[in-house]
C-alpha cells in the first residue's frame, strides 16, 4: 500500500446512484422488524428499508388509508 494517493484526477462513479440523507420518524417496532429481517438477509437494515421504498416507488404502490 502506498503512503499517499493522488486523487487530483479522480472522477465520480457515473454508475453510483445518488442518495440523499434524510431524517424520518419511524416506530421502534418497525425498525426492529427491519433489523431482524436484515440480519436474516445479511445486509444493513437501512439498505433493506431503501430497497423496500425503492420497490414501492418503482411499482407505484399505493397505500389505502382509512381513519375510523
Amino acid at each position: 500500500m502506498r503512503e499517499e494517493y493522488d486523487f487530483n484526477n479522480a472522477r465520480k462513479n457515473p454508475f453510483a446512484k445518488k442518495k440523499k440523507q434524510i431524517t424520518i420518524n419511524v416506530d421502534e417496532s418497525t425498525i426492529e422488524y427491519f433489523k431482524a429481517l436484515a440480519v436474516q438477509k445479511g445486509i444493513n437494515y437501512q439498505v433493506l428499508i431503501n430497497f423496500y421504498l425503492a420497490d414501492c416507488a418503482e411499482n407505484r404502490k399505493d397505500l389505502e388509508l382509512s381513519w375510523n
